[in-house]
């Protein structure tokens, strides 16, 4: 996870929230708490950076592919 000066992940990092087992891209704090909003849109929520869990760069991959197989799923379910 890029974090600045082994503080919190920087907006845009792509973390795992450990306390659901998703993960999401970093887009702002709120309070005490990062906001995370899933990969391929929707809803964001709130996470306690001590939930979060660093992705590997085979996770990374792993998820960005998952992601870009579900948003290719649903392009092909409205034809």
């Amino acid at each position: 996870m890029t974090r600045e000066g082994g503080g919190l992940p920087r907006v845009g990092a792509v973390v795992l929230d450990t306390t659901r087992n998703l993960v999401g891209r970093v887009t702002g704090a709120d309070g005490s708490c990062l906001r995370l909003r899933p990969l391929g849109g929707g809803v964001e929520w709130d996470v306690a950076p001590a939930d979060l869990h660093p992705l590997t760069g085979a996770e990374l991959l792993s998820a960005l592919v998952s992601e870009a197989n579900a948003r290719s799923r649903r392009g092909r379910a409205g034809r």
